[in-house]
Order: structure tokens, then C-alpha cells, then sequence
């Protein structure tokens, strides 16, 4: 039981962190991504859930 958690654990640090990168690559303003990378540090999965359906994206 303990490995699966730890296991969540670490998939949750990875998609905050790809998040997180995502928001500094976007055009949003500087104070929008103090906000969204507060977020999804105070709330990692509804953080990240907000921002998976509404959060900045990285232009390519």
C-alpha cells in the first residue's frame, strides 16, 4: 500500500512541476503566474486540475 501511495506522490510532483514550467513558458502576465504557481503549490491537485482546464499554455 505504502508504494502505490508514494508512487501517487511522485506522479502529483510530476505534473505540478510540468505544470508549473508550463506557466513560466506562457504570455500571461507576471502576476497571473505568481497565481497559478501559488496554486499549485497550496493546492497541488485541484491547483493542477484548474489548471489543466484553465490555466495559461506554453506557446510553441
Amino acid at each position: 500500500m505504502f508504494v502505490e501511495v508514494g508512487l501517487l506522490g511522485f506522479i502529483l510532483l510530476l505534473v505540478c512541476v510540468w505544470a508549473a514550467i508550463n506557466v513560466f513558458q506562457s504570455q500571461a502576465s507576471t502576476l497571473a503566474k505568481v497565481l497559478w504557481i501559488v496554486a499549485l503549490l497550496v493546492f497541488p491537485v485541484f491547483g493542477f486540475l484548474a489548471w489543466l482546464f484553465f490555466g495559461p499554455r506554453a506557446n510553441r
